[in-house]
């Protein structure tokens, strides 16, 4: 394991793009550790992080302009500090703009959507230069030469609209194949360091501006049908990117990616679940000394995986506690208790606080104040556990003795939660696209301080810590549930009453999916009562009743999400049980909205 001060590490500056979070992701899927920080942090600030070693930057793509006055920069002594720079979209054409080079908009090269790339000969032939693109490989059908737009000879600068052709793209023998640098550590079995040319790739563009004039040392490493300019390098490891490897349409993307942490940064692949473990473990005993601590257990995964990191880390100084807000599905209390205290043997306190929730929140519509309260309720529950000492004693002890105090908090907050809270970690060009409770929803005053040890990971890389640490498969795959429970599920005032239909819909749901065997994937699925009411009617009598909205989606990360598309007869199966098993609801709906533009969860 690499030592906890020295992590090697690629930071993203985040200019604002819908795909910001996805290129951490996929970073870290090549197993190297990445964060997200914001656009405006300079080098002295990432200087400070003096437990990371960075080894790159990459630039996130945005909506802005770089030639606009109020347009976001980058601190310019990052691009002059020898640390290797990856510019995507907006970041390829800030990076232009900042080193000398010139950006302008070109409506007639406007490109959106899937477009194909060639990476020209002269530019393959530099070994310091091609390395972004080494060792790729392109399918038969992806060989089809380019209509290439006009263009001519480019060097630093120089215009890049000129009127002639780019050079063709030769056929050359193995021994005229050009070889890349690596580091040291880059094994012989590894890809080729080679660029084959001709190398067409397809990709995924969005961008209305272009780059018109290179800065010095650079060289155009590729083109498009429109687009003179789609790639760009220097020898000293700056690349930009006009396209985005980042998603899926950019089917090579990943291996760019790749090419870029490791023949470029020189990175080592060393952030894995067992070294996460480890290091969150030791994170844990270095916070937490002899103090005791309470996790607080929603239901769900990420609570159920911080409980068992701490208790991995400090045995019995941690008791957890579920607390029934009334909020809970069904059956989910019982699970609980069973998980937790006859499987994994982890200290378990139950509170029952259904009352006292329901009287916070009656009356209450809007969905932050929502999250507020329940944060807030949470938080005062936990404390007032502590210092009741309402805890298993210590194995070993005598009698009462219950070892140190109370002092700290573990919650299962996940990287994506403080990511849509826009909490201080986060870029300063993103908007909260909403409070979560155990971010933005705490109380500013509290009595204990926070363990968060899932606090920089995203959900598959928690479920992957769950299997490691032996939680049973059932319970690491099972969907999200949110910390305020069924109070964010009902748009508009919660009662008892609308909490009861509601949790009867959602358990006709989840047991219809878990029947036709699709439980596994999908990410989520769950019902929400909606506020509106619609005539129906039921045993010839006319009906005026509750709609009922269902969800269920695929995702990978939970940062975006697409609607399942569900076989008919299921949804038919759970419209038909609802409506004559639910009193009070007489149709349902199925919601076939993505993320973005919407959320997973209605509130």
């Amino acid at each position: 394991m690499q030592p906890l001060e020295r992590r090697e590490a690629i930071l993203v500056l985040d200019f604002g793009s819908q795909y910001s979070r996805l290129i951490t992701r996929r970073v870290r899927e090549c197993q190297v550790y990445s964060e997200l920080v914001p656009a405006t942090t300079t080098l002295a600030q990432l200087q400070q992080k003096i437990h990371l070693d960075i080894k790159g930057i990459i630039l996130s793509g945005g909506p802005a302009s770089v030639y606009d006055a109020d347009a976001p920069t980058c601190d310019p002594a990052i691009l002059h500090s020898g640390i290797p720079v990856l510019g995507i979209c907006y970041g390829m054409q800030l990076l232009a703009q900042q080193l000398g080079g010139h950006v302008v908009h070109t409506s007639e090269q406007r490109e959106y959507g899937p477009a194909t790339i060639e990476v020209l000969a002269d530019a393959a032939q530099d070994a310091r230069i091609s390395r972004i693109f080494a060792g790729i490989t392109a399918s038969p059908e992806q060989t089809i030469e380019l209509d290439q737009p006009q263009n001519e000879d480019v060097g630093a600068g120089d215009s890049v609209w000129g009127t002639g052709k780019p050079r063709p793209s030769p056929q050359r023998s193995e021994a005229e194949r050009v070889s890349i640098l690596r580091p040291d550590w880059w094994s012989e079995a590894d890809a080729p360091p080679i660029v084959d040319t001709p190398l067409r790739l397809p990709v995924w563009m969005s961008h209305g501006d272009s780059v018109a004039q290179l800065p010095p040392g650079f060289k155009v490493l590729a083109c498009t049908e429109n687009n003179p300019v789609a790639a760009i390098a220097n020898p000293q490891g700056m690349v930009g990117l006009q396209f985005h490897p980042e998603v899926t349409h950019t089917p090579q993307g990943k291996e760019i990616i790749r090419n870029f942490l490791f023949r470029i940064c020189g990175c080592t692949p060393a952030w894995t679940t067992g070294s996460v473990i480890e290091e969150a473990i030791e994170q844990i005993r270095r916070r937490v000394g002899q103090a005791r601590v309470i996790c607080g257990l929603s239901g769900g995964v990420d609570s159920a995986v911080a409980a068992l990191l701490v208790h991995r880390a400090v045995g019995d100084q941690l008791t957890c506690v579920l607390v029934d807000t009334g909020c809970l599905r069904a059956g989910e209390r019982e699970q609980v208790v069973e998980t937790f205290s006859t499987h994994l043997h982890i200290p378990l306190v139950v509170v029952d606080a259904r009352q006292r929730f329901l009287a916070r929140l009656a009356g209450i519509i809007d969905p932050e104040q929502k999250r507020k309260i329940i944060g807030e309720e949470f938080i005062r529950i936990f404390e007032e556990t502590a210092e009741q000492n309402v805890v298993v004693p210590l194995a070993g002890t005598r009698g009462g003795e219950q070892g140190g105090p109370i002092a700290f908090l573990a919650q299962g907050t996940l990287y994506p939660d403080v990511i849509e809270s826009t909490s201080h970690d986060t870029a300063t060009t993103a908007t909260r696209i909403k409070t979560h409770h155990n971010v933005g929803g705490l109380p500013e005053e509290m009595n204990l301080h926070l363990v968060e040890p899932l606090r920089l990971l995203f959900k598959d890389e928690v479920r992957e810590i769950g299997l490691a640490l032996g939680m049973p498969e059932e319970w690491v795959w099972r969907h999200p549930f949110p910390g305020p429970g069924l109070a964010i599920r009902i748009i508009g005032a919660v009662d008892e009453q609308r909490l009861a239909t509601l949790r009867a819909a959602d358990a006709i749901v989840i047991d219809e999916i878990r029947r036709a065997g699709i439980y596994r994937e999908l990410g989520q699925a769950f019902a929400v009562l909606t506020p509106l009411q619609s005539v129906g009617v039921m045993g010839d009598e006319r009906t005026y009743a509750n709609v009922v909205a269902m969800r269920a989606v695929t995702t990978g990360d939970f940062m975006t999400a697409d609607w399942a598309r569900l076989p008919p007869d299921l949804l038919a199966r759970i419209s038909h049980r609802i409506v004559n098993e639910v009193p009070g609801v007489n149709r349902v709906v199925y919601d076939i909205t993505s993320k973005p533009p919407a959320t997973i969860e209605w509130e």
